[in-house]
């Protein structure tokens, strides 16, 4: 399983238990150890996960962290709780640059087991920045997002891949912020950044004020038109695929010879679009490719037998579904109708990411 598939299980997870979760201990056991293992790391091996892990800060003795992620014998990640109903302050953060302090980690994690703040020492070495770098909320994240937390998993984790686009996340998280703020409450200052573009009277403060409405205006029509492009340009797409997904069908059972004895069926070109409509989520749907045989209908991955999405036995009363194992074995499991596909999603979508996993 690829780790946006145990994210998604785990912000699954939350939505159903965040409401009955009340302690930080509920909350680690929950949601943050969950977390932990869909980076790779072994939650019960203490030599690599160390809970209450003590951190003792000059006079303070028997201070700890929750966790101590290790690599070899070097503590490379701190993880500070909190319950999962807490904002996530500043007191919290200052209490985990305490324990960086003392340790040789370059990166630590605040997280109420929903949001995950990740911080390094970009600023100063050894101390901790006040802001983070990084940051997701696992009920409402983005793609990119998953790809900078893979490489603190177990198996990518580098230091130094991480820190050499540490600080360009760290500034470009920081401008996002800062643009949503003005959008949605433009300052006089960026007012007087457009009003310096468009308008050559003199600026007092009542064009200012006349101004901040019509800024405000601009950034709901820019925002609108956005969105309107974006549909149509998706419509657009969608009818484009369409019109290449029944040209493709066209040539798949006109083009076939008659004496090769191979009739692709009315149920494989449904079933193959099926496919198509369930895999768009997570890859171009015009890498998806059906190549029919005499025994089974094929789906691969860019029109390669070495990348089978699905085998579709349809040629009999009892329709299967052909997959490979981890032996490259056929598993055929028997569905009733075409919309039984819908059901394997999760297998379909996973056998693809596992192929584009190894492209990166």
């Amino acid at each position: 399983m690829d780790l946006i598939d145990k994210i998604n299980d785990i912000s699954s997870r939350i939505e159903k238990q965040k409401d009955h979760i009340g302690t930080e201990e509920a909350t680690k056991n929950a949601f943050i150890m969950p977390f932990i293992n869909a980076l790779g790391y072994d939650i019960f091996n203490p030599l690599e996960v160390i809970p209450e892990f003590t951190a003792d800060v000059g006079s303070k003795k028997g201070e700890k962290v929750d966790y101590a992620i290790k690599k070899g014998d070097d503590v490379i990640i701190l993880i500070e709780c909190k319950w999962s109903g807490d904002s996530l302050s500043k007191d919290n953060a200052a209490q985990l640059k305490r324990y960086f302090h003392v340790t040789d980690a370059r990166f630590g994690i605040l997280t109420n087991g929903i949001v995950y703040k990740f911080y390094s020492d970009l600023d100063q070495p050894n101390k901790m920045d006040t802001k983070p770098f990084f940051e997701v909320d696992l009920t409402d994240f983005e793609s990119h997002q998953i790809k900078e937390l893979k490489k603190f998993s177990k198996s990518t984790f580098s230091i130094n891949n991480i820190l050499t686009t540490a600080s360009k996340l760290k500034y470009t998280h920081a401008i996002k912020k800062v643009l949503i703020e003005e959008l949605e409450n433009p300052s006089e200052e960026f007012v007087r950044f457009f009003l310096s573009r468009v308008y050559d009277g003199v600026k007092r403060q009542n064009v200012i004020d006349e101004f901040t409405e019509i800024v405000k205006d601009a950034r709901s029509q820019f925002i609108n038109d956005q969105i309107t492009n974006r549909l149509k340009s998706a419509m657009m797409e969608d009818n484009k695929e369409q019109v290449e997904s029944d040209e493709t069908t066209t040539r798949i059972v006109d083009d076939l010879p008659s004496d090769r004895g191979i009739i692709t069926t009315e149920d494989e070109i449904e079933g193959f679009n099926i496919i198509k409509a369930i895999l768009r989520e997570v890859v171009d749907v015009k890498r998806i490719f059906m190549r029919d045989t005499k025994s089974y209908c094929g789906i691969l991955l860019d029109d390669n037998n070495r990348k089978p999405v699905c085998r579709l036995h349809f040629n009999c009363s009892q329709k299967y579904i052909g997959t490979l194992n981890n032996e490259k074995k056929e598993v055929r499991t028997p569905i009733d109708s075409l919309d039984d596909l819908f059901g394997h999603a999760d297998i379909f979508k996973s056998i693809i990411n596992s192929y584009l996993s190894q492209e990166t």
